[in-house]
Formats: C-alpha cells, structure tokens, sequence
C-alpha cells in the first residue's frame, strides 16, 4: 500500500507531501491542475524511464520519494534479499528517486542505490495504474495465464503446485541425463579424454613434497662448486690452518689454561666447562663439514634428470592444478567421472525411463489443469461482459483464448504452468474483431475493463495499490454511479487511488484529495490538500455544476449522505 508521496522540484511541483490511507482515496481539480503530474511522479518512483524534462524549471534536480507498506506483499524480504537490499523491520519499503537536469537519474530502495531494472521488478506487484499510463500487469499476456488460474479455485491451484513441483524435478533428470553426454559420439569423446588424463598423471608417479625436495637437489648441485670451496675453506681454518697454531689448538690451549685455574673459584670454574664444551662442539660440526665437503659433487647427468623432472610437474600442473595436491585430487575425480560413464548405460537407460514416465504423469497433470481453465473461462468471460456492459459497454464482446504451446517442431510443449497459453480477447464494438487487450487503444475503455477484471480478481491477485486515470472517460448517470460502486467495492480489500472528473464517484471517496494549479507572476506550482466534508461539499458542487450555488451545494450534501450510507451498509 502506498503510504505516503513526497515530490520536489518535478514538473510543475515545487514540493508536495500527501498521505494515503485504505480504501478508496480520491484525487480531483480543474483540467490542467496537475493530476496527470501526480501519476507521472508515482510512476518515476516504481521505476519508469525518467525523462529530464520532469525536472523544474530552474532546479539543478527533482526527488521523488515513495512509503509504501508491505504488510501483505507475499514474498516481500525475499524479493529484496535477492537484490541486496534491507528489509525495513516495520515492513516498510522507502524508494528514492532523483531525476537530474543533465539527464542522469538515481534510484535508492531502503538507501540502497538500485538501478531501473531492479527497482522496476521490486516495485512490480506494488502498484497497478489503469489508464493513460503504461504499468499494467494485465496488459502483460504472461500474467493472464495467473489470473484465470487464480480465479479456478483451490483445486486449479493445488493441481498447478503440484505440476510446478514435478516440473522442477523433470528438468532435474533432464540435466542429469544431459551430463552423461548421452550422444554416443560425444561420449567417446569424453571417455577417451578422461583415460587421457588419468594415464598421464599415473605415468608421472607424482608424490606429495617431491617438487620441494627436487628444487633443494637442483640448488645444491647448481651451488657445488661454492659449496666445496667454502667449507674447505671452514675445514682448514679450523684444522690445517697454514699458521701454527690452529684455531682449534687455540681453544684447546686456553680449555687447559682455565683447567689450571677452575679450582679456585666457581665462576672460573664456568668458565672452563663452558669453553670445553664449545671445543667439543666446533670439533663435532667441523667433522661433519668435512664429511658434508667429501659428498659434495657436482654431476651434471643428475642435473640434468632433475630439469627434465620439473619439467614434466610444471608441465602437469600447467594442464590440472597449481600443486602436486591438486593434480593427484583431480586425478582422482577424473577415475570417478570415467567410471560414471564406463557404467553410465544402465544409469542412461533407467534416467530415460524415469523421465519418459514423468512426462507422462506431467502430461495427464496439464490435461486436467487445461480443463478446468476451460471451465474458468466461461464463466470468467460471462462475468466480464456482464460488468463491461454495466459499465456502458453494451456491445462488448470478450474472449479467454487458451491455444497449446507448440515447439519447433510444432509438438505440444510442457512448462511448469501446464500447456497452455492463455490471453484475454476483447472488441469493444459490433462488426470489429477481437484483439488482444494491449492492442485497446483507448484510455477510457482500458480503465474500464481493467475495473471490470480487477472487479473480478480483487479477491484473488495480491497487487495492494490500483490506481484508475480516465476511470470515467465517457459515462455519466447510471454508469457513473455504477463505476462508483465497483470502485467502492475494490477498495474494501486494498487501496483505491482515483482521479475523476465524476461526482458519483468522488463522493464515495474514504479520502478525498483536492490539486490545485496557483499561478504567480514568476511561476506556476500544483498543490494538494486533504479535504474535510465541507470542502467535500463545495468540491462536488463544482463537479456537479461548475457553478457553485445553494442548490448545486445541496445536491453535493446529499450525494455525500447518500454514497455514506451506502458505504456503510
């Protein structure tokens, strides 16, 4: 439901704010006091192409900004989970729109920027405007199909849950049966690549932290002769040193100095073991530099089988993953793949009958779903003739066309909504051929159709907001009242929002909206107030008759009374 509408700087608004209550809110004024301009700002809010010219004149930018409640929008946190925005905790829906002189525009939904595309799919089961103005679901032929089957009844609706479900899982098999490469070619194919690879990771002999251990190898061998030189080097400093005596004779004559001397006090007794103990361990390591030296040996042949080695893992990890690790897991996953196709015939062949058998069952399940839209039609259609011509529409005629979905090869095609391709049919006049409803080319007869399905729908579809324009092009007396009463009805279970020219209809307004144009000087703005019965009274004395007078005034109070009264009962 649309809660509140505030506009700045749009057209010829300067800053308007109006809140919207249930039930039926109507909207009047002078011709040319801006109510289109009202209709075009909602439109801006549920994501309609904006346009630069909509800015006013003077203004750098215009913002439109639109509460709605979404108490009763089904599926409404999903909706805006799937595109990133907050689900207010009120279930409160806040969209922003900023239009720019330049020609650039925002849309923010909860504070969230959005672009049009998105915020038109969030906005879409908000609002519905029948009229002038372009945002009708049920000029949509895909939504046609939905209304009549929620019109069926619970059973239409039980049997279509239960295909949607069974439809669902058919294309589950379906993939899964396209996943065997079920084309025989194909599937040769795809085992001779699998054994492929499986047998070139197997003849590599790939074991875990080799490519470490090789690289270290390469880098010893590569580094021998530096290797050699230096711990020689080590060796004879410590051992054959050239100058007499050697380092190790040093700390072996100072180890018996501070022998001589550990008695006489504990610290030189440290002393002594701790340098002892460093005698042994410099001799310890330099025996094993030597050892280390005596093995080092630069062989180019090892070299060389150690970069050829490499060559075939980079190789490997080129063509299945980063690490040795990843090649053997791949590996592993290929050996199973290999065996699902190896024994895939037997998976084919029972896939082929499982999904032939639910076909079937789907098939029985869209017969009988097709029946009874046939069923639903006919007296959906009765009924829309019959609110059509009490509408002033004496020759109408209208059709539901239900044709089978055909594929390419003009076969009867399956969906998860059964068979059938619905669309609603109409010709207004003798002699003139049914069309479908998009092709209806005027606004005034639009917006009564539209009243006259939404009549019959108003208890079954989930839009919260219908708002009529052009709702009494045309009619006057009897109709006029009747448009009236339709209207009242619709708005018992959602809300209303009308602009007319009709005093039958304003006067059976919950609320009532009055715009007004105000020109200066300088500029011209629109304005909106909310009236009281007084300003009611005046109001529809002016629709009643242009001119105000006692009797136009007391018509105007009785017409209020009388639409109360009914309004009541």
């Amino acid at each position: 439901m649309l809660l509140e509408l505030e506009v700045r700087d749009f057209a010829l608004i300067d800053r308007l704010n109006v809140n919207f209550d249930k039930g039926l809110n109507i909207l009047t004024g002078e011709t040319g006091a801006g109510k289109s301009i009202i209709l075009d700002a909602i439109n801006m809010a549920i994501g309609e192409r904006a346009d630069r010219e909509f800015v006013r004149t003077g203004a750098k930018k215009s913002v439109i900004q639109a509460v709605f409640s979404m108490e009763d929008v089904i599926d409404f946190h999903q909706t805006l989970e799937k595109y990133g925005v907050n689900s207010e905790e009120e279930d409160v829906l806040i969209v922003t729109r900023e239009i720019y002189a330049n020609g650039r525009s925002i849309s923010r939904v909860n504070g969230i920027i959005v672009n049009q595309s998105i915020l038109k799919h969030i906005t879409e089961k908000l609002i519905d405007i029948h009229g002038q103005h372009q945002h009708q679901s049920l000029l949509n032929t895909e939504f046609h199909i939905d209304a009549l089957d929620a019109y069926g009844g619970n059973e239409l609706i039980g049997l279509l849950n239960t295909l949607s479900k069974k439809y669902k899982n058919f294309l589950l098999l379906q993939n899964e049966l396209q996943s065997f490469c079920y084309d025989e070619v194909e599937r040769e194919r795809k085992i001779d690549l699998l054994k492929f690879q499986m047998q070139e990771i197997d003849a590599a002999k790939l074991q875990i932290g080799e490519e470490e251990e090789l690289n270290q190898q390469r880098n010893i061998i590569g580094n021998s002769e530096k290797i050699y030189a230096t711990l020689g080097n080590i060796y004879e400093t410590f051992y054959n040193s050239s100058f007499q005596p050697s380092v190790l004779d040093h700390i072996a004559s100072s180890v018996k100095s501070l022998q001589s001397i550990s008695n006489f006090d504990n610290d030189l007794g440290y002393f002594y073991a701790t340098l002892e103990d460093i005698e042994y361990k410099i001799q310890d390591i330099v025996r094993e530099i030597n050892n280390y030296q005596e093995q080092v040996n630069f062989n180019p042949e090892v070299l060389e089988e150690i970069e050829k080695r490499l060559d075939t893992i980079n190789n490997l990890k080129r063509k299945y993953g980063k690490t040795i690790e990843i090649i053997l897991a791949y590996r592993d996953s290929v050996e199973e793949e290999l065996n699902n196709y190896i024994n895939s015939e037997e998976k084919i062949s029972k896939l082929i009958s499982t999904i032939e058998k639910t076909k079937e069952e789907l098939l029985d399940l869209a017969i009988r779903i097709s029946k009874l839209r046939c069923q639903a039609a006919k007296s959906f259609q009765n009924q829309v003739i019959s609110i059509l011509q009490s509408l002033n529409m004496k020759n109408v005629s209208f059709t539901v066309s239900i044709t089978k979905q055909k594929d390419s090869n003009d076969e009867i095609k399956l969906s998860k909504k059964g068979i059938d391709k619905v669309e609603f049919m109409l010709s207004s006049n003798i002699g003139e051929p049914l069309k479908p409803l998009s092709k209806i080319a005027s606004g005034g007869e639009m917006s009564r159709i539209m009243l006259a399905l939404k009549t019959i729908l108003a208890h079954v579809d989930n839009i919260p907001t219908l708002i009529f324009d052009e709702i009494d092009t045309g009619i006057s007396g009897i109709t006029a009242q009747t448009v009236a009463e339709k209207l009242y009805d619709i708005s018992s279970n959602r809300q209303v929002i009308c602009i007319t020219h009709l005093p039958q209809i304003a006067a059976k307004a919950d609320e009532h909206f009055l715009i007004e144009k105000h020109s200066t000087e300088k500029n011209t703005k629109t304005l909106i107030r909310k009236m009281d019965r007084k300003s009611r009274i005046y109001e529809l004395g002016r629709l009643l008759g242009g001119e105000i007078t006692d009797i136009t005034l007391k018509h105007a109070e009785e017409l209020i009374n009388k639409a109360n009264k009914k309004n009541k009962s």
